[in-house]
Parts: structure tokens; C-alpha cells; sequence
């Protein structure tokens, strides 16, 4: 992993995002189809995981924040959660360290960019293996911290990345546990970029069925999922172009242009 530096953090103040968080803001821009740019984004993000649902299975989406993969998953079973109480919100005030759950409730589990919010990381896998039933599939969609997200996050002045920290660690938290929008871009290079650390401390649980990089340009110029910012509109011809330049990128230059990362685990 190529670093500009090991450990970057900011002041809430010297966010340069706008709506910040505004959960409801972000829903309504949606609904009113004002960025294709978004929604081309979204697609793309969400698309993919539908290879790895069977349209009867029984799903949730941890931390969905504003539940935009319903939009997206295929699953007829599929509800969405947060750790806030949205009226759009099939569960509500979920804790994703500790979801009270039953055991073996779901055959799969939705976590997009939400694992580098979490202040225990590890205290979460543990959480999902107990509520997946066997070979039950854990998907992620989270941050990939390569030069050009760094960049980015340092211009922006948003969220921050802290290599230095110990990730498994269950004692010491990786974002401010008093504000659920901190987070550490940087959490899911630290859990899954050392294969032979991830199999150590999480190999009895799970094992990786796939992983893929994605994501720059069309990250870039989305405007923002939650938190907004300036994009320029396109429609679906130059979108994906776009997407093809980024799949060049991140094919030939990973560390330096991928700003996202797909995983699936499966329940050992």
C-alpha cells in the first residue's frame, strides 16, 4: 500500500462536505433523481452483490444509513438497519457490534462503507458470524485508501485515515465512539491487505469467496452519497465511459487509483 502519510485527521469543523450526515437530505435528492451521476455510482456499488443473493434468501443491510441498496438488491427478503431510528428503516437503533438478533437469523449480511465507522471492528465480524446461518455470505463494500482516496480525503478534510492503529484489536476504538459519522478510511486495508493476519485472527469464522477493487472517477464525480459535494452531471454514455477509464486505472495502477473494495465472506 503506497501512504502519503501513515495518519491524517480532522476537526468536524474543517469538513468541507456539505449536508454533512443529513440522511434525509440524501434520500430526497434520490427520490427527485437530481444526480445520475448518484445513481450510476449506486448501481455499480450494489449491482454486483446480487451474484451472491438468491432471490428467496433472507438478508439485512447493517448501518444502511439511507438504505439506497434497497433500490439496488434483488432479495425479496431483504430489510435494512441503522443505528439511528429513520422512519425508512425496517430495524431500527441497530448496533452492528451487538445486533440482539437471533442466531442464524439471515443467509446473508449487506455492510457498504460502513465498517470504517465502526469502533470495534472485530467485535462486529464475531457479531455477523453468530447471526449468519452456515456458509451464510457476509458482503462488504468499503473504502480502498490508495493515493488517490488520500488525496481526496485530505482536499475534502473528511473522515481521515490512520494506519498506525491496531485493528484487531477489541480495547482501543478505530473512530470516535461519540460520533457515528467519524471514521478511518483506512480500516479495511488494515483488515484485509495482510491475507496471512486476516486468516489469524479471522480464518475460524470466515474465508474470503471474493474480492475485487473498484471504483475512482466515477466515486469522485458522484457528488457524494450521503454527505454531497460538486460533481459534474453526465448521463449514462459518459458515466460509463468513465467507468471503463476506471477499470483501466485500477487494472494496471490499484494503489494508486481504487477508491473502493468488494468482499464476500462466507460463514466457515
Amino acid at each position: 500500500m503506497l501512504k502519503i502519510s501513515n495518519k491524517v485527521q480532522f476537526s468536524k469543523k474543517a469538513n468541507k462536505m456539505q449536508t454533512i450526515g443529513d440522511v434525509k437530505m440524501a434520500i430526497k435528492m434520490f427520490e427527485e433523481k437530481k444526480s445520475s451521476n448518484l445513481r450510476f455510482l449506486l448501481k455499480e456499488r450494489f449491482g454486483w452483490m446480487n451474484n451472491y443473493i438468491n432471490e428467496q434468501d433472507i438478508g439485512v443491510e447493517l448501518g444502511s444509513g439511507a438504505g439506497f441498496a434497497k433500490h439496488f438488491i434483488k432479495s425479496k427478503n431483504f430489510k435494512i438497519s441503522d443505528l439511528s431510528d429513520y422512519e425508512h428503516l425496517d430495524f431500527k437503533n441497530v448496533d452492528a457490534q451487538d445486533t440482539k438478533f437471533e442466531s442464524e437469523s439471515f443467509d446473508f449480511v449487506i455492510a457498504s462503507n460502513m465498517i470504517h465507522h465502526i469502533p470495534y471492528p472485530i467485535k462486529f465480524f464475531k457479531e455477523i458470524n453468530r447471526i449468519l446461518k452456515k456458509r451464510g455470505k457476509l458482503i462488504i463494500f468499503e473504502p480502498y485508501c490508495s493515493v488517490i482516496l488520500q488525496l481526496a480525503t485530505m482536499i475534502m478534510r473528511h473522515e481521515g485515515f490512520d494506519f498506525t492503529v491496531n485493528v484487531w484489536d477489541e480495547k482501543k476504538p478505530k473512530s470516535d465512539e461519540e460520533d457515528i459519522w467519524a471514521g478511518n478510511i483506512a480500516v479495511s486495508n488494515l483488515i484485509f491487505d495482510d491475507k496471512e493476519k486476516f486468516k489469524k485472527n479471522l480464518g475460524n469464522l470466515f474465508q474470503i469467496k471474493h474480492e475485487k477493487l473498484s471504483e475512482c472517477l466515477i466515486f469522485l464525480n458522484s457528488g457524494g452519497v450521503t454527505s454531497k459535494t460538486f460533481c459534474i452531471p453526465m448521463n449514462y454514455f459518459f458515466l460509463n465511459f468513465l467507468n471503463n477509464i476506471d477499470k483501466f486505472l485500477i487494472k494496471f495502477f490499484p494503489n494508486i487509483f481504487a477508491s473502493g473494495r468488494q468482499i464476500v465472506l462466507e460463514k466457515v
